[in-house]
């Protein structure tokens, strides 16, 4: 029951964070990734953080701290400059799918490190979800802007971070609390963006935005940013690094359905297909007969 409900809490953060992917795409033309991140991680830890002191919220013992800022920098930083970067050059639809590849680098690198074993009736859901993710796009793949491959190599080399992060965060998660961990961990990595964004002066372009752009990045902030990895880290509490990025495979589905909206990308009947897919590919993967217990952290 435990990894059903930390599944069923992922789908809704993967779908928060589909549609912050089609919200990013709406403004990348806008403003530049550091922008962008500064935009998501400083209205997100503005939340959490009283959100974390209403709720008192464990805090990580003084040990992790570091550890846990350096993730926070790796993960809110350094990853979403580069996220926010692959969003400039490639259609919603396209860097969604590139995104979804999150499940299988979870799974290779959990088994590298020893964290999670690899099962077939695992494996099989991540790639029947995978199969519909691909399902879903297949009519839309073939109209890539131009140089829409730089996009979708940096998300496929920026997502290697986020299967690290998910990976290694279990063992500073159960040592303190979810809203915690994941507050000192967004703080860590808002500040660093806020440096960075005022010494290269880039937070400027912020005083140019309309009353669309900023509903739009007040959206990226509340839902894509708190409000999706509060869900995000209380999902890794209660399951396994492999079955909570499973989910990311309805990412593509949640940025296909709003990209429609916001900057036309069409949608086909692939996308009812690919859903039902995507579903019964996470489902393959969480309703294994037996679990094995997840392996204490080290």
């Amino acid at each position: 029951m435990g990894h059903t409900v930390g599944v069923l809490i992922a789908i809704v953060s993967s779908c928060l964070g589909g549609s912050a992917v089609a919200v990013t795409r709406y403004l990348a033309g806008n403003a530049d990734p550091i922008t962008l991140a500064i935009l998501r991680w400083g209205i997100g830890f503005a939340l959490v953080l009283p959100a974390a002191l209403l709720m008192r919220a464990k805090w990580p013992p003084r040990a992790d701290w570091l550890a846990v800022g350096a993730l926070g920098i790796a993960f809110f930083g350094l990853f979403f400059i580069f996220y926010n970067l692959a969003l400039g050059y490639t259609s919603a639809a396209r860097a969604s799918l590139a995104l979804s590849t999150l499940p299988l680098q979870t799974m290779a690198v959990g088994a590298l490190l020893g964290i999670e074993p690899l099962t077939a009736r695992k494996t099989l859901g991540v790639a029947t979800a995978m199969l519909g993710v691909f399902t879903a796009l297949a009519t839309r793949l073939g109209s890539a802007p131009p140089g829409a491959w730089r996009g979708e190599a940096i998300m496929i080399g920026a997502v290697l971070c986020m299967a690290f992060y998910n990976v290694w965060s279990r063992r500073f998660i159960v040592r303190s609390s979810a809203l915690g961990f994941l507050c000192v961990g967004m703080g860590a990595g808002a500040l660093a963006l806020i440096i960075a964004g005022v010494a290269t002066g880039r937070v400027e372009v912020l005083s140019s935005f309309n009353a669309a752009q900023w509903t739009a990045g007040l959206y990226l902030g509340i839902g894509g940013g708190a409000a999706a990895f509060i869900l995000w880290v209380m999902a890794l509490q209660r399951t396994t690094p492999t079955l909570v990025a499973n989910t990311m495979t309805v990412n593509p589905i949640a940025a296909g359905l709003l990209a429609t909206q916001l900057v036309g990308e069409p949608i086909t009947l692939n996308l009812v297909l690919g859903l039902i897919a995507v579903f019964a590919g996470i489902w393959i993967a969480t309703t294994q007969g037996k679990t094995p217990p997840a392996p204490a952290p080290p």
